[in-house]
């Protein structure tokens, strides 16, 4: 080899030395382009009539070159004038140009790779003319602007020399830059010059314009094939119909299959793919048993894109052919047929099949992985589909980032925290922390398994975000309820230059409609007009019901009746909006002018009827569905269920149930957990209990109703027990487990077990939601426990009304009148203002401990300083006040000077004061009173009776 490159370099050498003995020879027939020279690459010397060169820098020269050139006068006399004698040439060259353009070459537009290569080259002497060249004379470029290109193209003076290949090379860089009107020009000049283009440069145009979805360009190229005679080409005709369905036309692409003489396989995979992708997948189904009519047999891709037809619409059966067909075919083990049929079979509900089809495939790769987790989470059987991961990593096979995607999806669907702080992990180890998607990912886990500072810290941690990150966390706010939290990232996403889409701006506006924020809403609304974004229709929806939900139905309909674009989903908004303004007869009145119905209009007036208290209206609108052929879905049931349990219809829930079960709809769990909390509020316990178990996938919410429901009927040890369950199935409990667990321990003055729970929701984070520590408080307090609620309380980074009011309840039960008072200024001096419940717990206080001055003096002043007016429970306490003071005419003259009718509890009261200190005649009158309210109060007998034994008369 050695031997050979040198003899190679040896013969090179000595033709370079024989052309510099030839320029040495006559140096007149060589042109001097040193100082014309664009780059490195250009020589030095070029002789004028041949395509010999020279470099002076060639480390083939031979030793005596550069004292030849040193020595040489002419050479020496033509340095001197170069430049003048370059920029002279160079003006020839052009005036050569413009008097006959024929006998040059347009390299512009086809031939010209780079800058290096010339504009013009002239077709004998190979001479190069650049329209930038800095040795130009300045009257060029007014010249190039009368004589376009196009000009010139049309005298059909100047033709293109390039090759086919060459050409669809140039073609296919303006196509991979989206230059496509160019390649659209390029091709247009070459007909006009009656250049037949071949099949292959139409095809580059197509393939560009499909992956710009550029839809004008690809008709202008479909017209020049017509124009071409081509359109009969099958080759052509199958790209034009992948083409079309890849720019969104499926009608242009059947209209090019259908005047095809002839059809093969990828016609045929064409089209099918063209309608399945475009979701109609009946009618790929459709064609491919036309297909298979007309005696041509499918291939493997074929397979795949019907297969992938049958998952979308869960065509089983279809489904269920096509695989006995690919078996019969011999391609079951091609590992691209296994994966698509995995899929098929789990988007069938068939996980079974699928999981049999996976443990057959002699070859699987992480995609054949992916699709079997991602059959079983969407399946709801998450757990199988982690077991799976194991069984992967155990297997070699490294997992990526869809895996992932798919696993923490599932965690996030089902709750199952621990395990996805586990994937976190492995994801970390494994080096995927810094993939966005996976980050996305990771932060909706967090979120919707409510532990938000989780969500944050990934979040802040993400080296890029982009704009699914952002609506990601704020979104994760919105689900738990931290409206302001969510506005505020939205301002920073702003100020850091992210521009917001259409579904953080959705995202957003849930959030305003939740939290009521009109003027947040309205603010958003000028956002999303400057944004552009209100032309999305989804977006309007979102407004609609925004607008709605905070009680403007006028700015809701202004928004509704300014969309460009209405479906169906906003005359729903619209439709809801007025059923929650409490406007059900607009409502319905907007359900029957709708030219077209679906499940969810009915959904939407079936909730204004059961949210405005007409749950028989609502259950009889649902039969009148059924009777229309609308069949319900699990909003529907969802609803219908609600209205049960408010109006305690248990047999029509029942009813309801059944068609739930017949419907397939049981195992959807909000459907589940609806059922179960419609049968604890109808006092059906067990059907309950029976309703959980039997659900396959239980997510936070439905542990909570059924640890409420066990709670709400008195079973605290079931409720305990079922939390314990809940924890050992690796299921995290959230802020609102915690406070029914917690209410739970404080009415059964279970002390442990809160204690307990305590440490448990230090564990989980939860310790700073607002609500548990006021329930933890509340538990302390009404487990005797007076100084570890202040210690809860004085650790609360958050205080609202209600953590106030508690503590000062607390304070009053324990008998602490003083420091209840104490608490009311702490409460004041923090800017909190007091509502009625928290006078009615420093009354108590006052009462409890014999404060009258101070009790009086706060009733007389609540409504002046705070606005507070007086219910009847604070004119009972009052009554109490006296009645313990042992001023029992202060108290009945208290009662008299009322500005309303005194209740059975305040005429209670003052007898009971009265049987404390023994005073008969006051007795016997607020006995009288309660027996004019209620002549069957019990209570009333015994305390008067009592209060006759005090003073030894005889009742």
């Amino acid at each position: 080899m050695a031997v050979a490159m040198a003899m190679a370099s040896q013969g090179k050498a000595a033709t370079i030395e024989r052309l510099w003995q030839q320029f040495f020879s006559d140096p007149s027939q060589w042109w001097d382009t040193r100082f014309i020279k664009r780059n490195l690459k250009y020589p030095d010397f070029k002789h004028k009539y041949g395509k010999k060169a020279l470099w002076i820098d060639n480390r083939f020269n031979p030793p005596w070159v550069h004292a030849r050139l040193a020595a040489m006068v002419n050479c020496q006399q033509q340095e001197r004038g170069r430049s003048s004698d370059s920029i002279v040439r160079m003006e020839q060259l052009w005036q050569e140009f413009f008097s006959d353009p024929s006998q040059w070459w347009d390299n512009r537009f086809i031939n010209k790779k780079s800058s290096n290569y010339p504009d013009f080259e002239h077709k004998s002497t190979h001479e190069g003319l650049w329209i930038d060249g800095w040795l130009n004379p300045p009257w060029i470029e007014g010249k190039m602007a009368i004589i376009t290109s196009g000009q010139l193209q049309s005298d059909a003076r100047i033709r293109s020399r390039a090759p086919d290949s060459f050409c669809n090379d140039n073609l296919s860089k303006l196509c991979q830059e989206g230059r496509l009107k160019e390649a659209l020009h390029v091709l247009e000049l070459m007909l006009k010059q009656n250049t037949q283009a071949p099949i292959n440069t139409y095809v580059v145009l197509l393939k560009g314009c499909a992956k710009r979805k550029a839809l004008a360009e690809a008709k202008q190229v479909h017209t020049l094939i017509i124009q071409s005679g081509l359109d009969s080409d099958i080759f052509l005709g199958n790209t034009l119909v992948d083409m079309y369905a890849k720019c969104g036309s499926v009608l242009n692409a059947r209209k090019v299959f259908n005047t095809m003489p002839q059809h093969n396989v990828f016609s045929w995979t064409a089209i099918i793919s063209a309608y399945a992708d475009h979701g109609q997948g009946e009618e790929a189904i459709n064609l491919f048993q036309q297909m298979q009519q007309t005696g041509i047999a499918p291939d493997k891709v074929t397979f795949v894109v019907v297969l992938k037809a049958c998952a979308r619409t869960a065509a089983l059966e279809q489904g269920k052919q096509l695989h006995s067909d690919i078996i019969k075919c011999g391609i079951e083990s091609d590992v691209v047929i296994g994966n698509t049929l995995i899929n098929m079979y789990a988007k069938c509900d068939c996980i079974k099949h699928a999981r049999q089809v996976f443990n057959k495939m002699s070859e699987r790769n992480v995609v054949s992985w992916n699709a079997m987790i991602a059959g079983y989470a969407q399946n709801g059987l998450g757990k199988e589909g982690l077991g799976l991961y194991e069984q992967m990593k155990q297997a070699g096979v490294q997992p990526n980032n869809v895996t992932y995607g798919i696993l923490l999806k599932s965690c996030a669907s089902s709750a199952a925290l621990n395990h996805g702080k586990q994937l976190h992990s492995d994801i970390i180890r494994s080096g995927f922390e810094p993939d966005v998607v996976v980050g996305n990912t990771l932060v909706d886990m967090y979120a919707k398994c409510g532990c938000l500072e989780d969500a944050r810290q990934v979040f802040n941690k993400m080296i890029e975000k982009d704009v699914v990150s952002w609506s990601a966390m704020i979104a994760g706010y919105v689900q738990n309820g931290l409206g302001k939290e969510a506005l505020a990232l939205y301002e920073q996403m702003k100020n850091e230059g992210v521009q917001p889409n259409s579904v953080t701006y959705v995202i957003l506006l849930t959030s305003c409609a939740s939290i009521a924020g009109l003027e947040q809403g309205k603010q958003l609304h000028s956002d999303i007009i400057r944004s552009c974004c209100e032309s999305d229709v989804i977006v309007g929806n979102a407004l609609v019901d925004m607008y709605a939900k905070c009680g403007c139905i006028e700015h809701a309909r202004k928004v509704f009746n300014e969309m460009i674009e209405r479906d169906v989903v906003s005359w729903n908004s619209m439709i809801a909006g007025y059923a929650k303004c409490g406007c059900i007869d607009d409502a319905l009145e907007l359900f029957n002018n709708m030219n077209e119905r679906n499940v969810v209009s009915w959904s939407a007036i079936i909730a204004g009827y059961a949210q405005n208290g007409l749950g028989e209206e609502a259950l009889a609108l649902y039969d009148q569905m059924k009777q229309e052929g609308v069949l319900p879905n699990n909003v529907t049931y969802v609803i219908l269920l609600n209205a049960c349990a408010s109006i305690a219809a248990v047999k029509r829930g029942k009813q309801l149930h059944t068609d739930i079960i017949r419907s397939g709809f049981q195992q959807d769990v909000t459907v589940g957990n609806t059922l179960v909390d419609m049968y604890v509020k109808c006092g059906c316990i067990e059907h309950a209990h029976e309703v959980f178990n039997n659900m396959n996938e239980r997510d936070v919410v439905s542990w909570s109703t059924m640890i409420a429901a066990y709670a709400q009927n008195g079973l605290g040890k079931e409720a305990m027990s079922l939390y314990e369950q809940m924890r050992q199935e690796g299921v995290q409990p959230n802020s609102v487990t915690y406070v029914i667990l917690l209410k739970t321990c404080a009415s059964n003055l279970a002390l442990e077990w809160g204690r307990q729970l305590h440490l448990d929701v230090i564990r989980s984070g939860c310790k700073s939601d607002v609500s548990v520590g006021t329930t933890l408080v509340d538990m302390y307090a009404k487990c005797g426990c007076i100084e570890h609620a202040c210690r809860v309380f004085n650790n609360m980074h958050e205080r609202d009304v209600l953590s106030w009011n508690v503590m000062i309840s607390g304070h009053a039960q324990q008998g602490l009148g003083r420091e209840a008072l104490t608490l009311l200024e702490g409460m004041q001096s923090e800017g909190m203002i007091p509502n009625a419940i928290t006078y009615v717990s420093v009354l108590s206080a006052c009462s409890h401990c014999g404060l009258v001055d101070e009790g009086r003096h706060l009733f007389d002043s609540m409504f002046e300083d705070y606005g507070v007016i007086p219910t009847m429970d604070h004119y009972a306490c009052i009554v109490d006040l006296l009645g313990r003071a042992g001023c029992l005419a202060d108290a009945e003259d208290f009662i008299n000077r009322m500005p309303m009718q005194p209740n059975v509890v305040v005429w209670r009261t003052l007898l009971g004061a009265a049987q404390h200190h023994g005073h008969v005649e006051i007795g016997r009158h607020a006995f009288d009173c309660v027996m004019k309210v209620e002549p069957e109060n019990d209570a009333a007998y015994v305390l008067l009776s009592n209060t006759y034994a005090a003073v030894g008369q005889d009742g």
